[in-house]
């Protein structure tokens, strides 16, 4: 097994916090580190807007050495969507309910799946799998 993939969708919350760059982006500044995980880069946040006017919202992806954390809101239908995926094991209950804290839902859905299910476990097996990789990519430059 690779690691767990939480799916996370909140119905029910504030506009004025799913509209909230700077809420979004300290969210996913702070999270990693909950986690014990390690941010590889800054939380790269932005406002969308589209075709359809109420569809806008606040988008926003942290890479962690372990994945990433993701979170898409949309103010005007009061609904968020958050993804965190893992190669290491996290506690899906405390991240629902730090993201809850955050954005303070009426109700949430949540989904864990267990990505990866022929991902080698083996130190050996999966050290070929990184190093043949690596000469690819080494030689592609």
């Amino acid at each position: 097994m690779f690691g767990p993939h939480l799916i996370l969708e909140a119905y029910g919350c504030p506009k004025e916090l799913l509209g909230d760059l700077g809420l979004v982006s300290e969210a996913l500044d702070a999270y990693p580190a909950k986690l014990d995980m390690t941010k590889i880069m800054p939380p790269y946040v932005f406002r969308y807007s589209g075709a359809v006017p109420d569809d806008w919202g606040v988008s926003g992806v942290v890479l962690i050495a372990e994945s990433h954390i993701s979170i898409h809101t949309f103010p005007d239908k009061g609904f968020v969507t958050l993804d965190i995926f893992s190669c290491r094991e996290f506690d899906v209950d405390q991240a629902v309910e730090y993201f809850s804290s955050i954005f303070k839902p009426e109700s949430v859905e949540k989904q864990v799946l267990q990505r990866g299910r022929e991902f080698p476990r083996s130190l050996a097996k999966a050290g070929t799998i990184v190093e043949t990789e690596r000469l690819r990519m080494a030689a592609s430059v």
